[in-house]
């Protein structure tokens, strides 16, 4: 019976990927001799994916062809431990930066932790137990997952958004070609072609009110690739021209310096009295700003030099409320 029971189960995964990779679907015959049983069986086990939550398809001809809904369902995965491992560190760093209570980033983690090996799974259990304690925000989960979905069955999104510095809202009808999380501000960001400008736009999906699935279809363009996109920024921020930035690091920082690639494009010269110049190739500097304070007094701004007077500027501004506090007797 265990026996019997494993095979079925094999057998609903392999008609799981059969219907996933035959968008235009399959017959019951098709999916009997692919998966050498009797149409009965066939016919059976399609029904016991429909009871599991699988979202199939029927055509309308005669004999009528299953298949599975783009974009709303991912099928099984086989994962061995070196597998295992960059989940589990990709979970840890997702719960890390994740502020708010997202219910199927716990799902998801749910499900990690039964494939993992046990250790891994006492850890897993943990996060989600951690995260079920942080705020909840209904509106964020519920607009990243329209925007998912719009991603993934490649179907336009209408938003409602507003801008940081704006009292205004806004509503777009958004192709949205990819989605990216950034570790500053630990937001979300969607990149896709917007209505309103007719090209290509970023927006947090912390700042997007609402968001609707619709039935229009587009296609992204070819050789579109977001993570190209992206190799030359520092976070977010793309398609502005690169500048080059030079960064003083003292000797007490340089080991922590040299530890990490901070940039793909980085270079590293270390110098006689064991600092070094970290230098680097980035789209918007500005985006390194919030980087650059976290070092203190161990960072020089070398380059360019409206970046150096930039942090020049706000030491000057930090040492007089310092002073102030000072002369004013609070210190």
């Amino acid at each position: 019976m265990i026996e019997r029971e494993l095979n079925k189960h094999q057998r609903l995964q392999r008609i799981c990927h059969l219907l996933y990779r035959n968008p235009h679907g399959l017959t019951t015959a098709e999916i009997a001799r692919l998966c050498g049983v009797s149409v009965r069986t066939a016919q059976r086990d399609l029904q016991d994916l429909q009871e599991e939550g699988v979202p199939l398809w029927e055509g309308e001809g005669r004999p009528p062809r299953y298949g599975i809904a783009k974009g709303y369902y991912v099928p099984p995965i086989h994962l061995g431990l070196d597998d295992a491992l960059a989940l589990f560190l990709a979970a840890r760093l997702l719960a890390r930066y994740a502020d708010t209570f997202d219910p199927h980033i716990a799902e998801a983690l749910a499900k990690l932790a039964g494939i993992l090996p046990e250790g891994m799974a006492e850890h897993i259990h943990a996060t989600i137990r951690a995260l079920a304690s942080r705020r909840e925000a209904p509106r964020f989960v519920e607009v990243l997952r329209v925007l998912a979905l719009g991603w993934a069955s490649r179907r336009r999104v209408r938003i409602r958004h507003q801008a940081a510095g704006s009292a205004h809202v806004h509503e777009y009808t958004l192709s949205p070609y990819f989605i990216e999380p950034s570790a500053t501000g630990n937001a979300t960001y969607v990149i896709g072609h917007a209505s309103f400008f007719d090209g290509l736009r970023t927006f947090k999906v912390e700042r997007i009110l609402s968001a609707e699935l619709t039935d229009e279809a587009f296609e992204v363009p070819e050789g579109f690739d977001g993570p190209a996109l992206l190799a030359g920024a520092w976070g977010i921020w793309y398609g502005e021209e690169p500048q080059e930035v030079a960064l003083h690091f003292v000797p007490e920082a340089t080991r922590r310096v040299k530890e990490t690639c901070w940039h793909p494009s980085q270079t590293l010269e270390e110098l006689p009295d064991g600092g070094c110049i970290l230098s680097m190739t980035v789209d918007a500097p500005e985006e390194m700003i919030y980087w650059i304070r976290g070092w203190g007094p161990q960072v020089e701004v070398l380059a360019p030099a409206w970046l150096r007077e930039r942090m020049e500027r706000e030491a000057r501004e930090v040492v007089r409320i310092y002073e102030g506090l000072r002369d004013g007797g609070v210190v």
